[in-house]
């Protein structure tokens, strides 16, 4: 009870802390085309000096509503709020109290006249609103944003204002067919969509809190299976308040609709000092932020950008101290430490004209070996591809095995393999490094392993699958899954409360599932022909991991992530209108072979291996 009390005294504190400081304005700031957008601005009361704008455009609310009612927090961290600027959270066009339209993932519209609108105009308009009516400012500003707001941070990028001098796309989306979210190479994240849609994505506009599905069950597994197809989980868990799943539905392939809708093309031309920020286990965002990286330093060269990966959770690097996540400890308080160290500097650096802190172009938490590490380039310059081979017996080697075969199992889409080993009805963020031993039991999961390593194995940078396969099917899915594999001896934490016992873990490091149809092109599936040997190919997320002395590394494949992605009939169709007479079993084998086996490309630190 004590506890519960001191945490109602913060609460009540914090918005008292924000008021002592500062003082809260409201404005319908016009855009080009005549609608207004809420905009709520904290400005601090010290006006001895003037201060950047550091703005938020969000979807998901600038709550409290009205003068006298105080956020908890301002900006991005505690230093910021405490540093002092003028904080600027905006309801985007068409949400809460703004005026307009909403659209999810609104595309960047290349050939706009005068009074034609996107997000990075309507960015454009609000900080040139800012600069002429609220005054005590030094003339620049700031953007950031964690997760949707981190698509809107990533679009101001674009055709900036002037006065616009750092940007810290966190966690943004960036492509919701091909990795973000709910599309990971075609397959479908089911639990994801399903929870969030209901909760973001209403028929009707939500009033102060989002919607929570009502699932009935925590077993998620069992309530998904036995709702059986997309139609159906529309129907009776969804009731058909979610237009935007519709929209899901009716575009299934890389279409022009997709197309629009990424934000990579259009990442040319940066002005603003870019700062992008993900965590190594984020389930939700992960590739956009390692995709934002990439694309802004290939079509910006000279221009500052730069990346920080920590071992967090989506958005866990926001709060807390960021030094362990389900099962794993990383014994560094790695979310503290960047927000005083890295995110604090850089905003002072661009916006206030602070001392260069020095940080890199990648500063990135090495996990496994828990530490950070700076590097000038990311992945970087000094790893080195090396392939690891699937081999007869269950081994995995550097070399190609002697001889050629195969490993097989039958994929049954009515018993088809969980995502993790517990009850869940939604994605966790922990499933990003569970204990996979569940998964290396059941015979519809192949497992391939190295001896125990006689020294430490870093890998730094994207994986490369390449998988040999056949099916007796006409389509399928294949989920490759990179694991750390502990040693026995491993020692338990302490303290231990759940008695977790570590000996022998199987941490899930990287898992990527690919639609099988989509081999040979995301915009134009091709059905499988049954018992004919094939070929699929595709990039994992990046990795920076690693492999201590005495564990293995593991490879496992499977064909099912349920209910993460969602079934795959094993039937060429379009699986939003697959029926329940539709799914079938299928028997999958995995080739390996000095020729044409499958392996996974990845990058090795050198001096690690």
């Amino acid at each position: 009870m004590r506890v519960l009390l001191g945490l109602a005294l913060l609460a009540t504190l914090a918005p008292a802390q924000v008021r002592e400081a500062y003082t809260k304005y409201e404005y319908m700031i016009p855009m080009r085309d005549g609608v207004k957008l809420y905009t709520a601005v904290y400005a601090p009361k010290d006006k001895s000096k003037t201060y950047p704008f550091l703005i938020n455009r969000t979807p998901y609310t600038c709550k409290p509503y009205g003068a006298d009612q105080y956020r908890d927090a301002l900006g991005p961290n505690e230093f910021t709020q405490k540093s002092g600027y003028i904080f600027a959270y905006q309801d985007v066009r068409g949400m809460y109290h703004s005026e307009g339209v909403f659209e999810q993932v609104r595309p960047y519209n290349p050939h706009k006249g005068p009074k034609d609108t996107d997000e990075t105009t309507d960015t454009y308009d609000t900080i040139e609103w800012l600069l002429q009516h609220v005054p005590n400012h030094n003339g620049r500003a700031g953007m950031y944003g964690i997760s949707y707001p981190g698509f809107y941070a990533s679009m101001g990028l674009i055709d900036a204002h002037p006065a616009l001098k750092a940007v810290s796309p966190q966690a943004p989306v960036t492509d919701w067919f091909v990795g973000d979210d709910w599309g990971h190479n075609g397959a479908f994240y089911l639990a994801h969509a399903a929870r969030w849609l209901y909760g973001n994505a209403q028929e009707q506009q939500r009033a102060d809190k989002p919607n929570s599905l009502d699932y009935g069950t925590p077993d998620g597994y069992n309530l998904f299976l036995k709702l059986g197809t997309l139609e159906e989980i529309n129907e009776t868990l969804l009731k058909n308040q979610v237009p935007y799943w519709r929209v899901l539905m009716e575009h299934r392939t890389y279409d022009d609709f997709w197309k629009a809708r990424d934000v990579r093309p259009f990442l040319k031309g940066i002005k603003p000092a870019v700062m992008t920020v993900g965590g190594w286990f984020d389930a939700e965002d992960l590739f956009g932020t390692l995709e934002t990286y990439k694309t802004a330093e290939v079509n910006n060269p000279g221009a500052f950008n730069m990346l920080v990966m920590g071992p967090w959770r989506h958005g866990g690097w926001a709060s807390g101290d960021g030094d362990r996540l389900g099962n794993v400890q990383f014994s560094v308080k790695a979310g503290a430490w960047y927000r005083e160290k890295v995110e604090f500097p850089f905003f002072e650096r661009f916006l206030k004209d602070a001392a260069d802190p020095k940080l890199g172009e990648a500063v990135v938490f090495e996990t496994g070996a828990n530490q950070w590490r700076t590097f000038d380039a990311w992945p970087p310059k000094n790893a080195v591809e090396k392939t690891l081979h699937l081999q007869p017996e269950g081994n995995l080697g550097w070399n190609p095995p002697s001889r050629g075969g195969y490993e097989e199992y039958v994929s049954d889409p009515a018993h088809p393999v969980p995502f993790v080993p517990y009850p869940a009805n939604t994605m966790t963020a922990e499933h990003m490094l569970d204990d996979q031993r569940f998964a290396a039991t059941r015979p519809d999961v192949l497992v391939f392993q190295t001896p125990a390593l006689e020294s430490d194995l870093t890998l730094a940078g994207p994986l490369r699958a390449a998988l040999t396969i056949s099916t007796t099917g006409t389509d399928s899915d294949f989920v490759v899954k990179l694991i750390d594999v502990y040693p026995d001896d491993y020692p338990n934490p302490s303290p231990n409360p759940k008695e977790i016992k570590m000996g022998g873990y199987q941490q899930l490091v990287r898992g990527e599932p690919f639609r099988g149809k989509f081999r040979h092109s995301l915009e134009k599936p091709e059905a499988f022909t049954p018992g004919r040997m094939d070929k699929i190919e595709y990039t994992l997320p990046d990795v920076f991991h690693t492999f201590r002395r005495g564990h293995r590394v593991m490879i496992q494949i499977q064909s099912s992530w349920f209910p993460l992605i969602d079934r795959n009939p094993q039937v060429f169709l379009d699986i939003a209108k697959a029926k329940r007479a539709d799914f079938q079993k299928a028997t999958e084998r995995v080739y390996y072979g000095a020729a044409g086996g499958s392996s996974l490309t990845v990058r090795v630190l050198e001096g690690s291996f």
